[in-house]
């Protein structure tokens, strides 16, 4: 047992944004419990947040799809906040298969808040994202942007999830919840211990870059080169993960102010194309990045970058990291760790 301590319970903290964001919360003064299943996440992060924070941070392998699991976690742990990260998200993945989408993302997220309410634990910060606008109607994207559009079934599963929240929000008072819907993470913590660690091949830009940089593949596929943008290539925001991870510690600040249900950006305003990025990682490490130009890829969009004013006028947020940061982070990373968390082939 815990005793009197109070944790913030991290979903899915073994993976990229969570490893990052339970740093933050430790640096804030949090105490932590993780829970993951580790289909896309190792517990070696765990290991390194430990040796970046200097504290303990116990973790648990547990699948939201196992109820019972759950329940052990609130029953061991006083649990005060749940921060929400766990779920698959491919994109591509999630046009194929769908129903296992549905399945692990909305079934485990309702597994989740049924537990919560059982144990009296009413407050969620949400892992969302920018793909619920769909298709943007207007730029930059602000919050009151129409929703529900969604390209790809994973962007739907983070919309129902965001709708199912605020009708419990709605059908209860005594829940706060922030939604925050993110747009590009890149990067990694400054010493290089945590960072990206896609199991498999990449299905995000940066970290594939990152592979060709360290010769783990041959060259870059650029999916979609005749959009409306100013190159051609898909035109996205990035922002730093170590800023999005602070702005989950404002967000949790947020929760204790009773705040009912409130969404927010998490971005920095600036849209850069796919070869914007590729040129800038290419600045970052002195070599060239070989690519190749593909079609466009099922469910991806255009351009889509944030209006980010909210987070920062109610959050008091805002990103502080540039590009230049965002790709030297993810280069001490990738160069430390060509395996990732592994120490050879994947």
């Amino acid at each position: 047992m815990s005793g009197d301590e109070s944790y913030v319970l991290v979903t899915g903290g073994a993976g990229y944004i969570g490893s990052h964001t339970v740093v933050e919360l430790l640096a804030a003064g949090y105490s932590v419990v993780v829970l993951d299943n580790l289909v896309n996440a190792s517990m070696e992060s765990m290991t390194r947040v430990e040796e970046i924070s200097g504290k303990k941070v116990p973790a648990h392998q547990v699948d939201l799809l196992d109820k019972d699991a759950i329940r052990k976690i609130f029953q061991t742990y006083k649990v005060s906040v749940v921060m929400h990260f766990a779920g698959l998200k491919a994109v591509g993945e999630s046009v194929e298969l769908p129903l296992l989408y549905y399945h692990n993302n909305v079934g485990g997220t309702v597994n989740l808040l049924q537990v919560m309410q059982e144990f009296d634990v009413k407050n969620i910060v949400f892992s969302s994202s920018a793909t619920v606008y769909g298709t943007p109607q207007y730029l930059p994207v602000d919050e009151a942007h129409p929703t529900g559009g969604c390209t790809n079934a994973y962007g739907k599963t983070k919309f129902f999830i965001e709708e199912i929240v605020r009708d419990l929000c709605n059908s209860d008072k005594t829940w706060n919840a922030v939604l925050l819907r993110y747009f590009n993470p890149v990067g990694a913590h400054k010493s290089g211990k945590i960072g990206e660690n896609p199991q498999g091949a990449p299905n995000n830009l940066m970290p594939y870059v990152a592979q060709v940089a360290v010769g783990r593949r041959e060259h870059l596929t650029v999916y979609g080169s005749d959009y409306d943008t100013k190159d051609g290539t898909g035109v996205r925001d990035y922002i730093h993960i170590v800023d999005l991870a602070q702005g989950h510690v404002a967000a949790t600040k947020k929760l204790q102010t009773g705040c009912g249900c409130v969404v927010y950006n998490l971005g920095t305003g600036v849209g850069y194309s796919v070869l914007d990025m590729v040129k800038a990682f290419e600045k970052a490490i002195g070599k060239t990045i070989p690519y190749k130009l593909a079609g466009r890829r099922p469910g991806d969009i255009a351009t889509v970058y944030a209006n980010p004013e909210k987070a920062e006028k109610e959050l008091g947020w805002k990103c502080t990291r540039n590009l230049d940061e965002m790709c030297e982070d993810l280069w001490r990373w990738q160069s430390n760790n060509p395996y990732g968390y592994s120490k050879g082939e994947s």
